[in-house]
């Protein structure tokens, strides 16, 4: 019977097919992407401190942010 190995036993290597460079018409590089793209396009992953409403957050990062919309994905309670 073939021992089943723990994810971290795994010897895992990078297998790069290609090497291309991003042409600028069609976007930019992650590390080289200005941040109002990151904004307008993009999701912010928020660790909600415990007190706060969802919906405070909410209007906080909207405010600090100076977005006219934004909004939250389910509950970001704990």
């Amino acid at each position: 019977m073939q021992k089943i190995m723990a994810p971290w036993e795994i010897q895992r290597r990078l297998v790069v097919k290609a090497e291309e460079e991003t042409n600028p018409r069609f976007g930019h590089k992650p590390y080289e992407r200005p941040f109002q793209e990151y904004i307008k396009f993009g999701i912010i992953n928020l660790d909600k401190p415990a007190g706060p409403s969802s919906h405070e957050v909410t209007a906080w990062v909207k405010r600090i942010l100076s977005l006219k919309r934004a909004g939250h994905g389910g509950t970001l309670e704990t």
